[in-house]
């Protein structure tokens, strides 16, 4: 098929021992983990999950320098769970989704803190201070045959070699199966989609010259540096 312009380059995640993953959407929880819904004002005992997106070509590669990006003064980290897809469909039981997972991955979920606040106050999207250029670094994909479907493990985050934030899988509010079961019945999931699990708490600036290393119990570590 010819188009009109150039076809965009497809949005990948390296594999460990595999060909890479392409990735057609990306899907985040938000305050999954009751500590960060707490310092983020919220009471996570009375809310459903919720979702935002980023784009597909937001991903970044490990050990990636990332640049500080425009328009923010308070680019804040955000550790989290990543589960790609290899299967989708539309009300999917909790019992079945597990299925659909291909595999998992560390990633970070990279946020305009103070364009997110602006919109929380004006009662407008989030977009801009989630889903700009470079802000969903992930570390290479490890299938389930290889690393199981982790339900517990040690979450944590260091900036310069100093902790920020630290948790267990285990604390997540909604679990992978009930996350992927409620958002399919918002969308119809397909292969290739990413979701990236909600983030325990701690999280925190970056400024430039700053070095994140995050970490999942069983998968390999996202390393990164602030340009």
């Amino acid at each position: 098929m010819s188009f009109a312009i150039p076809a965009p380059a497809q949005a990948t995640v390296a594999v460990v021992g595999g060909a890479p993953f392409p990735v057609r959407r990306i899907y985040c929880v938000g305050r999954n983990y009751a500590a960060h819904a707490r310092e983020m004002g919220h009471d996570p005992d009375r809310e459903p999950p919720f979702f935002f997106m980023k784009p597909a070509d937001a991903v970044v590669p490990t050990d990636a320098v990332v640049p500080y990006p425009a328009a923010t003064a308070d680019y804040h980290h955000e550790i989290e769970l990543v589960v790609a897809l290899s299967g989708g469909g539309r009300d999917i039981p909790v019992e079945k989704a597990l299925e659909l997972v291909y595999g998992y991955a560390v990633g970070l979920d990279m946020t305009r803190r103070d364009l997110q606040a602006q919109a929380k106050k004006l009662g407008r999207p989030w977009d801009m201070a989630k889903g700009f250029d470079q802000s969903a670094p992930c570390a290479p994909i490890v299938p389930v045959a290889q690393c199981g479907h982790p339900d517990k493990g040690a979450v944590w985050l260091k900036v310069n070699g100093e902790v920020r934030q630290q948790g267990d899988l285990s604390d997540l509010i909604w679990n992978v199966a009930e996350t992927i079961s409620y958002l399919s019945g918002l969308v119809e999931l397909f292969p290739g989609d990413l979701i990236y699990t909600g983030t325990p708490e701690g999280v925190g600036a970056v400024i430039k010259g700053d070095q994140l290393q995050g970490h999942v119990d069983g998968l390999p570590d996202i390393n990164i540096t602030i340009g």
